[in-house]
């Protein structure tokens, strides 16, 4: 009885601010706080003040953290003392750039409420989670007067270009980050009727390859045949990186990667439609280790794209030339105990080494890459999430791995200490960084009674 007193009451508290509460969120959407950019360096800081000014008027202390790039808001608010454990919340307030910018309905930094939905930049990713998370804060301190736990905020600048100024810094901040338990509010849930924590994410490691020829680029038809065209050997050197079966041959590549304890893989859902994926995005499940299940690719096994290449002449007409060079860029998404470094001078070196001849191979491993993080359904933190869901759901929670990264989700378990749980509420087809992002109003709410319901159950007494 208790139980359901309490999420009508969260309930009753959102209906009397929600129309106040989605002024907010507009205003917060419409700065422009895209952080790869540099021309928009005022709208990132215009950004930070906003989202700064608000949590001290819930009676946070805040501090500002300089970075080498954006400032992390860190927050504390500890008076709920000493007996009651502390909740340290990660969300990010910069988003991804607009382009192309003409596929989208409505402007992206103007949000729009179509069919119960926002659309604008950031709108799930990650302003709709973040602005969540601070209402819930906010009404239950206007609700009872104070909290009922421990809260920290973590609220960085640069999780859309690689989190480096936090990164650099998380190590120094260990005894402000301290924790119990520490929530990342930037995951999704595979469907709206299906409450979700996820357990695990992949790390990530980038790297660029150049392939050197001539001084300059030369005419095809008097140098044709008798130089080795760099595009040619930079997509020799790539399709030899996979087997037929999908396996990575580079040697070394998969030493560190364990298999998951029989216990952690029951205790998650491996349901997965391809059908409904290939509706949803428009092609199959037919990439990666073709020995494993889609959904065993994604989670548990590392992997290697290509993510852009470069070279020669694409623009209109035609242009009859071998280019001087040519490049790619290149990511793998690793697993847990798989080093990013190591992983990226394996390739380096295998690629260097089979550089055809006449041509030079450079590859440059991008410095630091993040290593991967999995939990235990049965700590105290998912078992609260999983319980609060369940209660707002009316639905049993599922529990997922994610095959996706954030940077510096595991660099902040290690500072703080805390348990780990990674949740959130977008959505597969919410089209984050892409046009026409958008959020469900209905997730606002949910994700606020989320936050709220689990902040009332970590209460210890």
């Amino acid at each position: 009885m208790k139980t359901s007193q309490e999420i009508q009451q969260l309930k009753n508290s959102f209906a009397n601010c929600r129309e106040e509460a989605l002024k907010d969120f507009y205003t917060f959407l419409k700065f422009q706080s895209i952080s790869t950019d540099p021309a928009y360096k005022k709208d990132v800081l215009a950004c930070a003040d906003w989202v700064t000014s608000y949590i001290k008027k819930l009676g946070f202390h805040v501090e500002i953290w300089p970075t080498t790039g954006y400032p992390t808001i860190f927050a504390h608010y500890d008076k709920a003392g000493p007996s009651q454990p502390t909740l340290l919340i990660y969300n990010h307030y910069d988003v991804q750039p607009v382009d192309p910018l003409d596929l989208w309905t409505t402007p992206p930094f103007e949000p729009t409420v179509r069919n119960g939905q926002v659309y604008a930049r950031g709108a799930q990713d990650n302003k709709g989670q973040c602005f969540y998370v601070l209402l819930a804060l906010k009404t239950l301190i206007e609700q009872n007067g104070s909290l009922p736990i421990n809260i920290k905020l973590c609220i960085e600048g640069e999780e859309e270009c690689g989190s480096a100024g936090l990164s650099k810094i998380v190590e120094t901040k260990a005894k402000e980050l301290s924790a119990d338990y520490l929530a990342v509010v930037d995951l999704g849930i595979p469907d709206i009727d299906t409450p979700t924590i996820t357990l695990g994410i992949r790390g990530m490691m980038t790297m660029e390859v150049e392939v050197q020829g001539s001084h300059s680029d030369l005419h095809s038809g008097s140098h044709g045949g008798m130089v080795f065209n760099p595009l040619h050997a930079l997509v020799e050197l790539l399709a030899g990186l996979r087997d037929k079966s999908g396996k990575i041959t580079i040697p070394g590549f998969y030493d560190d990667v364990d298999a998951i304890s029989d216990k952690d893989k029951k205790s998650v859902s491996w349901d997965f439609d391809e059908a409904k994926y290939e509706k949803t995005f428009g092609t199959k499940v037919t990439g990666g280790e073709i020995n494993y299940s889609p959904l065993e690719r994604n989670w548990l096994r590392p992997n290697l794209e290509i993510n852009g290449i470069t070279g020669g002449y694409a623009g209109p007409g035609f242009k009859s030339v071998i280019p001087a060079k040519a490049s790619a860029k290149l990511s793998c998404r690793l697993v847990p105990h798989q080093n990013p470094q190591k992983i990226g001078k394996l390739i380096a070196d295998h690629l260097e080494k089979h550089a055809p001849k006449g041509v030079k191979v450079t590859v440059h491993v991008h410095p630091g890459g993040d290593v991967a993080a999995r939990s235990s359904a049965d700590t105290a933190i998912a078992t609260a999430f999983t319980k609060a869901y369940e209660e707002i759901f009316g639905k049993t929670c599922q529990k997922i791995y994610c095959g996706a990264s954030i940077p510096v989700a595991v660099k902040l378990t290690k500072a703080s200490g805390a348990e780990l749980a990674l949740v959130g509420l977008g959505l597969p087809d919410d089209d984050i960084h892409a046009p026409n992002e958008h959020f469900g109003l209905d997730r606002i709410e949910k994700g606020f009674l989320s936050i709220a319901r689990t902040i009332q159950l970590l209460r210890q007494g």
